[in-house]
C-alpha cells in the first residue's frame, strides 16, 4: 500500500513525500530508519494496473545499471539509491525504495526482492541469492540482462507473429459483415425483381446473408460466452487447464513453435542456475513452476524424480521426448564435461534460432494468404450478385 506522508526530521524540518508500506506501523518504523518522525499519513489509491505494470525492459534496466555500478565497485545500496532516483516508472520507483529500506532494516538482497514475487520471480531470487553467496552478483546481474534481452525479443517476435493475422483477420471479417448486412440484401432485392432464376452459389449467398442478419446477436452471443465458460473453467478445473495446455501444443504450426519457446526459456533459465552453483534439482524444481504449460512442467517433474534416482540429466530428458536428438546430444556433451551450463545454453540458442526462422516463415506466408482468401470471399461475393444480373442483360439484348 502507499501512503503520503508528513514528518520531521532530526532538524524539525517539515519533509513530505510518498513511500510503499504494508501500514501505518510499518509506514512508521521505515520512516524511522530514514531519521523521520512520523505526523501524518494517508493512504492513496492503488494505481491502476498500467501504471503498476512492471515491463520486461524496466526489468532489463534494473539489471543492467545495477550490474555496471556493483561491476565498478559501488555499494549496493548507493547503487539502488541511485537507480531509484533515476527510474522514470513511479510505480518500480517505489519497488526499489522498498527493497532500500529493507536492506537498510537488516535483509539481504534476494529477501528484499522475494517480497515482491510479481515483479521478481523465483528464478530472478535464487540467482541473486545464488550471486551473494559467492560473490559473483554482478556476473548473475549480467547474465540476467542478457537472458531478459533475449526473452525481450523472442516475446516481441511472437507477438507479431499473432497480431497481424488477428488484425488482417479482423479487417476480413468486418468487411464480409459489412457486404452481408448492408450490401448485399440491397442487391438481393434488385435481383429477385428481375423474376429470374437464380443460380446456387447466388442462392447460398441470400442464406447466408439472411442468416447473419437474423442471428447476428447469436453469431456475436456464442464466442462470447464460449470463452467465458473457458476462461471460469481454466481458473477452476486443473484438468481442464492441463488439457488446454495439451492442446496448444498440438496447435497446427503454432504448437511447435510454442514448444520451441518454452523450452528454449527452459534452458536458458536452467542454464543461469546451474552456472550460478545451484544444484541440478533446485534448479529443476524452479523451473517447474516458471514454464506456463502444465504438460511441461509435468514432465519436468518426471525428471527431477528420474535424476533424483540416480538417472543421468541427459538421460532424464531423452525419456520425456521433448528435446530433438541433437539438443540431447548437446546436453549429453556438456553432462560429460562438466560443461552443462555451456550445453544448455547452445540449447537455448538452438531454439531461439528456430522460433525466428518459423516466425519469419509463417509471417512472409501469411500476408499473400489472407490477401487470396480476401480475395477470394470478395470474388464469391461478387460473382453472387453481378451473375444475376449479367444473365438478365443478356436475355434482354
Amino acid at each position: 500500500m502507499q501512503f503520503h506522508y508528513r514528518a520531521t526530521d532530526q532538524d524539525g524540518r517539515l519533509q513530505q513525500g510518498t513511500l510503499d508500506a504494508v501500514n501505518l506501523a510499518d509506514l512508521e518504523l521505515r520512516l524511522s530508519r530514514l531519521g523521520l518522525i512520523l505526523i501524518r499519513a494517508k493512504a492513496l489509491q492503488q494505481g491502476s494496473l498500467r501504471t503498476r505494470r512492471i515491463r520486461r525492459r524496466d526489468l532489463i534496466t534494473f539489471c543492467f545499471h545495477l550490474e555496471q555500478l556493483t561491476r565498478a565497485g559501488v555499494p549496493l545500496l548507493e547503487g539502488l539509491a541511485d537507480l531509484r532516483d533515476s527510474l522514470e516508472h513511479p510505480y518500480f520507483r517505489n519497488v526499489v525504495a522498498s527493497l532500500i529500506d529493507d536492506i537498510e532494516g537488516g535483509r539481504s538482497f534476494s529477501q528484499a526482492l522475494q517480497a515482491h514475487p510479481s515483479i521478481f520471480d523465483a528464478v530472478f531470487v535464487n540467482l541473486v541469492r545464488a550471486g551473494e553467496v559467492s560473490g559473483r552478483l554482478p556476473e548473475v546481474l549480467r547474465n540476467l540482462t542478457e537472458t531478459l534481452k533475449w526473452q525481450d525479443e523472442l516475446a516481441a517476435q511472437a507477438k507479431r507473429l499473432v497480431l497481424y493475422p488477428a488484425f488482417v483477420g479482423g479487417l476480413v471479417l468486418c468487411v464480409v459483415v459489412f457486404l452481408m448486412v448492408y450490401l448485399v440484401p440491397q442487391l438481393v432485392e434488385f435481383i429477385k425483381a428481375m423474376h429470374s432464376t437464380l443460380p446456387w452459389n447466388t442462392r447460398l449467398l441470400i442464406a447466408v446473408s439472411q442468416l447473419i442478419s437474423a442471428y447476428w446477436w447469436v453469431l456475436l452471443g456464442v464466442p462470447f460466452i464460449s470463452i467465458s465458460l473457458a476462461r471460469y473453467s481454466y481458473k477452476y478445473s486443473e484438468s481442464f487447464r492441463y488439457r488446454v495446455d495439451a492442446l496448444k501444443l498440438r496447435i497446427w504450426v503454432l504448437g511447435p513453435i510454442l514448444q520451441k519457446i518454452i523450452l528454449g526459456r527452459f534452458a536458458s533459465y536452467f542454464a543461469l542456475m546451474y552456472a550460478a552453483g545451484i544444484p541440478v534439482l533446485a534448479c529443476l524444481n524452479v523451473c517447474q513452476g516458471l514454464m506456463g504449460n502444465r504438460v511441461i512442467s509435468a514432465a519436468l517433474v518426471r525428471a527431477e524424480q528420474q535424476i533424483s534416482e540416480g538417472l543421468g540429466v541427459s538421460a532424464a530428458f531423452g525419456q520425456l521426448g521433448l528435446f530433438p536428438p541433437l539438443v540431447l546430444r548437446m546436453l549429453r556433451v556438456g553432462e560429460n564435461t562438466g560443461q552443462l551450463d555451456d550445453a544448455l545454453q547452445n540449447a537455448a540458442y538452438f531454439y531461439g534460432r528456430d522460433v525466428r526462422e518459423a516466425i519469419e516463415r509463417i509471417q512472409a506466408l501469411v500476408e499473400p494468404v489472407m490477401t487470396v482468401v480476401l480475395g477470394l470471399i470478395l470474388l464469391w461475393i461478387m460473382a453472387s450478385v453481378l451473375g444475376p444480373i449479367f444473365d438478365t442483360i443478356s436475355r434482354l439484348r
